[in-house]
C-alpha cells in the first residue's frame, strides 16, 4: 500500500492548454522580431539556449508577466522553439498570455522546476544564456547543478540593449499609458485639498486609471497600477510611500501617477501646493521647472547622456543647489517597473555615455530636495515622457506644470 504522501500518481511536468490565446497589443510579427532578435545574437555568440528569468526578460519576448509569490518562472528561447516555464498555481493563464508555447510544473516534488527546465533544453547544449544581473547565487549554483559541465553565459545586456529601442507597436502602448497618466494627475488635482488625507488622493487617481485602462483595450490584466502622492516633508523622496498625513495649507505636494499596461510601465511627477506657496517656495520651483524646460529642450538624437546631466548640473550649480541634486536627470521607459525592469544603459546620468537614438523612450525628471529647516523645504520633481525621433523628441506628456497650473485652490 503506498503511504498517503506519495506523489508518485501525481503529475510533475504537464501542459494546460485551457481557453484560448488572450488579446494584445503586440502582433505576431512584433513579437517574432524580438524572439529572432535574441537568436541572432545568440547565434552570434554560440549560445544554444537562453533561459530568462526575471520580470522584464519574461514578458518582453513572451507577453506573459508572471506573480512569483516564492517561486520560479522562466522564458526558454531555442532556435526553434519558445516555451515559457510557469507555476501549477496560474493554471492555463501564462499559456494564454505567452507568445509561444508554455509547460507547467506542480509543487508536488521540489525540483520539478529543473526538471521542467530539463525537458527543454536541448541535448548536447553547452553555452547557456542567463540573465546575470537576476539570478542570485544561489540560483546559479541551482542552474549549475541542474546543467553540469554547461557554461553560463550572460544576456540580460543583450537584451537590455534590445528593449532600449522600441517598436511603433510599443510606442503607441506607450502614448496610451501616457494619456492614462493625465487622466490620474487630474484625478489627484480634483482630490487635493486641505485636510485630506494623502491616501484618499491616491486612491482617486489609482481608481481613475484603473477604469481608464479597463475602458481602453478590448483585453488586459488591471495589475500593478499605482500612485504615490506626498505631501509636506514626505516630499523629500521620490518613493515615498502613501501615507494617513492629512494636507495642510501651503504644504507642497508631489502626484505620481503610474499607469501598468501589459507590463510597460509609464508615469508623470508634478509639483504642486495645497492652496497657497511661500516667496521660497516659489522660487525654487520656478528654478526647477526651467531646469525641466532646459532639459526638454535637449532631447534628441545624437545627445549623449551624460552631455544633457553634465549641462542641467550647471544651472543648478550657478544657484548653488547642485547639492541637493537627489538622483539623475531621466531614464529609459519600456517594460519595467517599481519592483522589476530597467535598462540602465539609458539613464540621463554623468556616467551614462550613451547617445539617445531613434525608438527610444526616454523621461526629463530634475528633482531637487530642500532640507527640513532651510526657506522652500520640500522635494520639487518634474516629469515628463519623451519619443526619441529622427529630428529631434516628441513629448507625450504635454501636461502643464508651474506655479501657473499647480497651485490647488478650492
Amino acid at each position: 500500500m503506498k503511504a498517503r504522501n506519495s506523489t508518485e500518481d501525481m503529475l510533475h511536468v504537464f501542459q494546460w492548454t485551457n481557453g484560448d490565446k488572450e488579446w494584445s497589443p503586440f502582433s505576431d510579427a512584433g513579437m517574432d522580431r524580438r524572439q529572432n532578435a535574441m537568436r541572432r545574437h545568440m547565434a552570434g555568440h554560440d549560445i544554444d539556449v537562453a533561459i530568462f528569468t526575471s520580470y522584464h526578460g519574461i514578458c518582453y519576448y513572451s507577453g506573459f508577466l508572471y506573480c512569483s509569490f516564492g517561486r520560479k518562472y522562466a522564458f526558454v528561447l531555442t532556435d526553434s522553439s519558445a516555451t515559457t516555464v510557469t507555476a501549477g498555481i496560474d493554471g492555463g493563464q501564462p499559456w494564454r498570455r505567452t507568445h509561444g508555447d508554455n509547460i507547467i510544473y506542480s509543487d508536488w516534488r521540489r525540483d520539478n522546476f529543473f526538471t521542467a527546465l530539463k525537458s527543454l533544453i536541448p541535448s548536447g547544449a553547452k553555452r547557456i544564456g542567463i540573465e546575470f544581473d537576476h539570478v542570485s547565487l544561489d540560483y546559479r549554483q541551482l542552474l549549475g547543478e541542474a546543467f553540469p559541465g554547461v557554461e553560463f553565459v550572460d544576456v540580460a545586456a543583450a537584451s537590455m540593449w534590445m528593449r532600449a529601442i522600441k517598436s511603433d507597436e510599443e510606442h503607441a502602448l506607450i502614448r496610451e499609458g501616457a494619456r492614462i497618466c493625465n487622466v490620474g494627475a487630474r484625478a489627484v488635482m480634483d482630490a487635493v485639498a486641505e485636510g485630506v488625507p494623502e491616501y484618499e488622493v491616491a486612491l482617486a487617481s489609482t481608481q481613475a486609471m484603473v477604469r481608464e485602462i479597463a475602458a481602453s483595450f478590448p483585453f488586459v490584466e488591471l495589475m500593478d497600477t499605482w500612485t504615490w502622492f506626498q505631501s509636506g516633508i514626505m516630499t523629500d523622496g521620490a518613493h515615498n510611500p502613501v501615507t494617513n498625513k492629512r494636507v495642510a495649507r501651503g504644504d507642497i505636494c508631489s502626484l505620481n501617477c503610474f499607469p501598468m499596461i501589459f507590463g510597460y510601465y509609464t508615469a508623470i511627477e508634478r509639483t504642486l501646493f495645497c492652496e497657497e506657496a511661500s516667496d521660497a517656495h516659489l522660487d525654487l520651483w520656478e528654478k526647477n521647472c526651467a531646469v525641466m524646460k532646459a532639459g526638454s529642450d535637449m532631447m534628441g538624437p545624437g545627445r549623449k547622456c551624460s552631455e544633457i546631466a553634465l549641462a542641467l548640473n550647471e544651472m543648478y550649480r550657478g544657484w548653488d543647489l547642485l547639492k541637493y541634486r537627489s538622483f539623475g536627470y531621466g531614464h529609459s521607459f519600456g517594460v519595467l517597473s517599481h519592483y522589476y525592469g530597467r535598462e540602465a544603459g539609458v539613464e540621463l546620468r554623468e556616467d551614462v555615455d550613451t547617445v539617445l537614438e531613434p525608438g527610444m523612450v526616454v523621461s526629463m525628471e530634475p528633482m531637487i530636495m530642500i532640507p527640513e529647516g532651510m526657506a522652500g523645504a520640500g522635494g520639487y520633481r518634474e516629469h515628463d515622457i519623451f519619443i526619441i525621433t529622427e529630428n529631434g523628441a516628441e513629448n507625450i506628456t504635454n501636461f502643464p506644470f508651474g506655479p501657473e497650473a499647480m497651485i490647488i485652490r478650492r
